[in-house]
């Protein structure tokens, strides 16, 4: 197999990097799996794969895999993806929810988060911070409107929790013009149970999101490289149809703006508070020597109760 051409691109330093980096993926649908799948094909050699999920016949519309994996869980179908587009690639595979394999993550560089359900957001967030772990997550809106990507960096940045927050309540587009308008996005379609229960749209319109997601994430890989990219902020919104992201401003198909949400401070899973009685909390709990708390012993520190459904 050659590289030449993704060689030329970025260069060979950089292109042995990315051989030796590792790279989690949880959640393998139809955006998960086409980024593991994009970032295999960019020169990406090591990859953890976390998925609970089978792949069914109305799956294959939305789907990298075809009807040859059909009944097959949907972490084999990636990795025997993957080994078909760079075979020397090595792929660690686990069929399960995420809190069943959160050590995986211990030794991850970057984490694509693949998932629907807001508990397993939470979950992965909680896990990101411990480990000040760098995760990229995506989110298509109903009937693939548009969608959203946003890189979090545990503590240079808002936390998952700080983002969702401010997204849901409505954010303007920089402090000094909060005035010309705020963004309303319609979340509307997130049930009971914290999973998006709206068709998410054809597969053209996933596809965008995720390249997106496997764009930012694969620059987040190269960092500190002479191909890195900065960003102009955390967030980026597409619009795959006309969408009014900003309140009174309709964006015209296939366009995007960048949003820049800061860390919240009295955020109860990053702020400073929390920090404060996360850790006096270890004191008093005893923490063996870990450092950290269980989700349930931060979630009770925080007066929260968390769902029995997280994914």
């Amino acid at each position: 197999m050659s590289w030449d051409r993704v060689e030329r691109l970025i260069g060979t330093e950089n292109l042995t990097r990315l051989s030796g980096v590792r790279v989690g993926v949880v959640g393998l649908g139809s955006g998960g799996g086409l980024v593991a799948l994009s970032l295999a094909m960019s020169g990406v050699g090591h990859f953890v794969l976390v998925d609970d999920d089978i792949l069914e016949s109305t799956n294959i519309v939305r789907h990298v895999a075809d009807l040859s994996f059909l009944g097959q869980p949907k972490a084999e179908a990636v990795a025997e993806l993957i080994h078909r587009r760079n075979p020397e690639a090595q792929v660690d595979l686990h069929v399960g929810r995420i809190e069943q394999h959160l050590d995986v993550l211990d030794n991850v560089d970057v984490l694509v988060v693949g998932v629907d359900g807001e508990n397993a957001k939470y979950i992965i967030n909680q896990a990101c911070l411990e480990r000040r772990l760098t995760a990229v997550y995506a989110g298509v809106y109903e009937r693939g409107e548009g969608g959203d990507v946003v890189v979090i960096q545990p503590y240079d940045g808002p936390c998952y929790a700080c983002w969702a927050a401010e997204l849901r309540e409505g954010l303007a587009l920089g402090k000094p013009d909060r005035a010309q308008g705020e963004v309303e996005l319609d979340y509307g379609m997130i049930g009971p149970e914290g999973t998006l229960e709206a068709e998410p749209g054809l597969w053209l319109h996933v596809l965008r999101v995720a390249t997106v997601q496997a764009d930012l994430a694969l620059n987040e890989l190269l960092r500190d490289t002479n191909v890195y990219q900065t960003m102009p902020a955390n967030t980026i919104i597409l619009a795959n149809r006309e969408l009014e992201i900003i309140d009174g401003q309709v964006n015209a198909p296939y366009t995007s703006v960048w949003v820049n949400i800061e860390r919240d401070p009295h955020c109860l899973i990053c702020g400073d508070k929390m920090q404060r009685d996360t850790s006096e909390a270890s004191e008093r709990l005893g923490d063996n020597g870990s450092g950290a708390l269980s989700l349930d012993e931060l979630m009770n520190t925080a007066g929260l109760k968390l769902d029995e459904d997280s994914e």
